[in-house]
């Protein structure tokens, strides 16, 4: 049992024998640092339960847990709070069996449970992965690895998009205007060189808009009658007729998007246990719907469509088959959430997709409960806000989106500037020197993604996110190979407490021993809330006050054996902690800064 549940159950005690009162619960928060002591029990809360002085009660209650719980050593009271002073020995406690977890903050799953499922990525084959695909993935693989440190089994997916009228744009360009190069031939990235075209289309159907305007046909008219939109419109008919040629192209390009995404995903460090393909499942939650018509949950209007009503529920009518028996994209979603549920034992689907797409998952969340399945209550809209630069907003095909892995070589290159200006690198191989590149710019970009409420809008400032002061990754990660050079430094056996010589707390100690306790139920809170942030500015906080305690106390200068074998350990767990954390973000640490 932690300090807390024993102080709570102590209270509850206490309320018994001074009032003759029952209460529910204890409301707890950390002490202020300008008073005396290390837990503080809100008084005001037990009000509804006894009237009197909050001063008073808060007396009365201390005194009972002075006098009847033994790691409580003192209190005191300010207006309506108990500040309880834990006693030394069950800290230096507490340390040594958290020191001794190895996976300490993480659980295990258990293997019979059901599992989790997350969705992130989720590219069209039209085009390399950007800016905000960056956002997309670290929050979807940190929310899935937070999720399995919390102990549940995770699955990771993604659904590619591999069809439709923009995937026929890019094939269409390449038949006209490629003259049959390959990523092979120019050297370029698979997705990047699809990419070119689909930007290629645009600039060519934009210069038959104009055409078509000057022979008098109007805006709106030269849009939809423009050739190259009709041949891509074409090329789609014949891509769902299986038109041998068309079917051939589309796998030919959209592997060369795969290798191209392949390679982005492994530099950004995130992976998938399963990918799903539009293109094999555009077809599924047809046949749902029929079902759905049987049992009045949606209708058909008088053209053939198929609908469902939510005005009821504050939303709109929404279609979910067209007049021709054509899918929409709900009809889609609708079969592939049943799909993952028969694929997978799930207890919850977590969708990883911007806050543009929060109307449609409202809809889609409530079809499925209307349809009946139970599981429906579990589905996690990940909903977050875009990224911006200070340049400005990004469009793809206009060719102006920041690309994924043009973003992450100036990151990369961005840390070689600053690392040599500050030159602490002597004695490294120039191969060190380049992964420890990588290792701080990486780091600088995901931390400063992952630091942010995912709901909120973020305006990335690559060089702000590389400083090694502040709230940033590489200030951590500088911090975790400052413990490691101690670590290294130090020549005894730090794993064998001590025994003989005393030891008392500097206050600094307890403060990182009090953070250190806090990260089970970081990990816990994160996972819940599907928030990396509280993860990352956690291990900030729990920096500070490591970076305060050494600036404080000497470690291994410490003339005492003891305290120096115990801040060497109590270094250590902070810097297993980090990374621990980091990994939980997707970050790496380095051995040597």
């Amino acid at each position: 049992m932690n300090i807390q549940n024993t102080i709570e159950n102590a209270v509850k005690d206490a309320f018994k024998n001074i009032y003759n009162t029952e209460i529910e619960s204890v409301e707890f928060q950390a002490t202020r640092k300008d008073f005396e002591g290390d837990i503080t029990i809100v008084v005001f809360a037990f009000l509804r339960f006894v009237k009197g002085n909050p001063v008073e009660i808060g007396n009365k209650i201390g005194e009972y847990l002075k006098e009847n719980v033994s790691e409580i050593s003192d209190f005191n009271v300010v207006k309506g709070f108990l500040n309880l002073v834990i006693d030394e020995s069950t800290f230096i406690s507490d340390f040594n069996t958290l020191y001794s977890d190895e996976n300490f903050g993480t659980i295990n799953a258990n293997p019979k449970a059901k599992g989790v499922m997350v969705e992130y990525s989720s590219p069209n084959t039209n085009k390399p992965l950007h800016l905000g695909h960056i956002r997309n993935n670290l929050l979807g693989y940190s929310v899935a690895e937070i999720i399995a440190a919390s102990g549940k089994k995770v699955y990771k997916t993604q659904i590619i998009n591999d069809r439709g009228i923009h995937i026929c744009k890019s094939m269409l360009a390449w038949e006209k205007y490629g003259n049959n190069e390959t990523p092979e031939s120019t050297g370029l990235k698979g997705d990047k060189l699809v990419g070119n075209y689909y930007v290629k289309f645009d600039q060519e159907y934009k210069k038959q808009i104009s055409n078509l305007i000057a022979e008098g046909k109007t805006e709106e008219e030269a849009k939809k009658q423009a050739p190259l939109l009709l041949e891509a419109q074409d090329m789609l008919r014949k891509w769902e007729a299986g038109d041998k040629k068309v079917v051939e192209l589309w796998k030919t390009m959209n592997q060369w998007v795969y290798n191209g995404f392949e390679q982005t995903y492994k530099e950004l460090g995130v992976n998938f246990d399963k990918n799903y393909y539009e293109s094999n499942t555009y077809l599924l939650g047809k046949d749902v719907v029929t079902d759905g018509l049987e049992k009045g949950v949606f209708y058909r209007k008088d053209d053939g469509s198929v609908w469902i009503d939510l005005t009821d529920e504050g939303l709109d009518e929404k279609i979910v088959l067209r007049s021709d028996g054509t899918a929409v994209y709900m009809t889609q979603d609708i079969g592939t959430a049943i799909e993952r549920f028969k694929d997978f034992d799930l207890d919850e689907l977590t969708y990883t997709v911007g806050n543009e797409q929060d109307y449609h998952f409202k809809v889609l969340f409530l079809i499925l409960k209307k349809l009946g399945f139970e599981w429906a209550e579990n589905l996690y809209h990940l909903s977050y806000g875009m990224v911006d630069l200070p340049s400005g907003k990004m469009k793809s095909r206009e060719g102006t989106v920041v690309d994924a892995d043009d973003l992450m070589a100036e990151m990369i290159n961005t840390a070689r500037e600053i690392s040599e200006e500050l030159g602490k690198l002597e004695g490294y191989s120039n191969e060190e020197k380049e992964r420890l590149y990588r290792t701080i710019g990486l780091g600088a970009l995901k931390y400063y993604i992952l630091k942010v409420d995912p709901k909120k809008r973020i305006l990335f400032d690559p060089k702000e996110s590389i400083d090694f002061n502040g709230n940033t990754g590489p200030f951590i990660q500088y911090t975790y190979a400052r413990i490691q050079s101690i670590l290294r430094k130090a020549d005894f056996d730090y794993n064998v407490t001590s025994s003989g010589v005393e030891m008392s707390l500097h206050p600094k100690e307890k403060e990182v021993i009090k953070l250190l306790k806090l990260y089970p139920e970081t990990i816990q809170n994160a996972a819940k809330n599907h928030s990396p942030a509280l993860i990352a500015n956690y291990t900030y906080d729990l920096v500070k006050e490591y970076n305060s305690f050494y600036q404080s106390v000497p470690i291994l200068g410490c003339d005492n054996e003891k305290e120096k074998i115990f801040r060497t350990r109590l270094s250590k767990k902070v810097a297993d902690t980090i990374k621990s954390a980091f990994q939980l973000l997707g970050i790496d640490v380095p051995e040597r800064m």
